[in-house]
């Protein structure tokens, strides 16, 4: 079960995320056609001659941080690291055909959308603001301090973030089962964030197989 810290309802009343719960699922090395496909859509975002805080969702997460007491400058929603690094000419080194089609999405649709590993998240997760307790060791290899940053958490404690994720919840090529948590911009109504999450599991089974089951919450 996932739920939403009332807290977090009660700053942003629009609040919402989806999540994609996958089942036997296959992580290997990223298939070319998801490469090819990556690079051109790559390609076709720097024609289009924008910045990040010109996509909506970027602009409207900028907003859900600040509301919620973090400086979006200092600690940039994920969504807005990956637009700066695409937009300006960086190179997104290829990890696994999980991450990587998870990296395509936050980019496509510029909101922070976090992977991870299902069998390392224990008991229910709750979306809520961090507290002094809330550290762990972020992808990043940085010791995260996520006190007043919004975050998931389950039973042992904090495990992801919209800004970064923890190690401990990490998919690699042994994952069998995922969850993804999908920051969805607040604006967003209900069957258009039903849709968006669909579109979101079909293709992630295409290419890791499995099964999905969304839910807006």
């Amino acid at each position: 079960m996932v739920t939403i810290s009332p807290k977090i309802k009660e700053l942003v009343p629009q609040f919402k995320i989806g999540t994609i719960t996958y089942h036997n699922i296959v992580i290997s090395e990223s298939p070319q056609m998801i490469k090819g496909r990556f690079q051109l859509f790559l390609e076709s975002l720097k024609l289009e001659d924008k910045q990040a805080a010109d996509y909506p969702g970027v602009a409207e997460y900028r907003s859900v941080f600040k509301t919620l007491g973090t400086d979006p400058s200092r600690y940039r929603p994920a969504s807005e690291a990956l637009l700066r690094r695409v937009l300006s000419g960086k190179e997104l080194p290829p990890i696994n055909s999980g991450v990587d089609v998870n990296n395509f999405f936050s980019i496509r649709f510029a909101i922070p959308i976090g992977l991870y590993n299902l069998d390392e998240v224990k008991g229910n997760v709750e979306i809520r603001i961090g507290t002094a307790e809330d550290t762990y060791e972020g992808l990043n290899g940085r010791e995260m301090n996520m006190e007043g940053k919004l975050l998931s958490g389950d039973e042992i404690g904090a495990f992801g973030s919209p800004i970064v994720d923890s190690k401990r919840t990490m998919v690699n090529e042994t994952v069998k089962s995922a969850l993804h948590i999908v920051y969805l911009q607040p604006s967003m109504d209900k069957s258009e964030a039903e849709k968006l999450l669909q579109s979101m599991a079909d293709m992630f089974t295409q290419v890791n197989g499995g099964t999905a089951e969304i839910q807006v919450i």
